[in-house]
């Protein structure tokens, strides 16, 4: 049985998923560093992130060493990850995290990452593999589906092919970690959705001392 396309994020209050757009190259280049800009842009993420960093499942996903939180967040946070049998991610995402993500990346999975350009697949030690696609989002899924067999596939992001997929009536699920941070401009998740066609059914809302985690099934309207 095939399993189910979601997303999982974490968003601000005001509803944002990530600040305003920076070169992907300046958050990682140590002479953009002290650019007010790029610091501006790593306190916010930090922020609205802040309730990953401390958990038990994320420190082990990226060897950082024993201990950290348990609880409800990093249930949620070891679930999704187990659940994930391949992600999609768009090209902006794949260039910045392949800047910052370890050598052992932490998907431990296929990813399929859309683009327009024609690449190889990077193998990355930990069962990574990036495959590129050039030809368009359902035939991302299509290859995600497949590499995920009976689990689950996550659209990984970022905001704008996330959106691609609600507006293409591609996604069954969505969770969203709501923190408490304002940022008042940045990349809106649901900017430019289709909401004459897309319906949500409450699945579930679970408040920690952190975020409130609020999970809706996507249906067509």
């Amino acid at each position: 049985m095939a399993g189910k396309v979601f997303f999982s994020v974490s968003m601000s209050l005001d509803g944002y998923v990530a600040p305003e757009p920076v070169p992907v190259e300046d958050l990682f280049v140590p002479g953009k560093q002290d650019d007010p800009g790029v610091q501006r842009w790593m306190a916010q993420w930090m922020e609205l992130q802040q309730w990953v960093f401390p958990l038990r499942f994320f420190r082990e996903n990226l060897k950082l060493g024993e201990g950290g939180e348990e609880g409800r967040d990093n249930d949620i946070a070891r679930e999704t990850f187990e659940r994930t049998g391949a992600s999609v991610m768009g090209k902006r995402m794949f260039e910045g995290g392949a800047l910052a993500w370890p050598e052992e990346a932490p998907f431990h999975t296929p990813v399929f990452v859309v683009t327009h350009e024609k690449r190889d697949p990077w193998e990355r030690p930990g069962g990574t593999t990036f495959h590129f696609v050039n030809d368009g989002i359902e035939t991302a899924l299509d290859q995600a589906r497949v590499a995920a067999g009976d689990r689950d596939v996550r659209i990984a992001g970022g905001g704008a092919t996330i959106l691609e997929y609600v507006n293409a009536g591609l996604v069954d699920e969505f969770s969203i970690a709501l923190s408490p941070v304002l940022f008042g401009s940045g990349v809106r998740l649901f900017e430019g959705v289709d909401a004459s066609r897309v319906a949500l059914e409450p699945v579930r809302a679970e408040p920690t001392p952190r975020v409130t985690h609020l999970t809706y099934a996507v249906r067509e309207r």
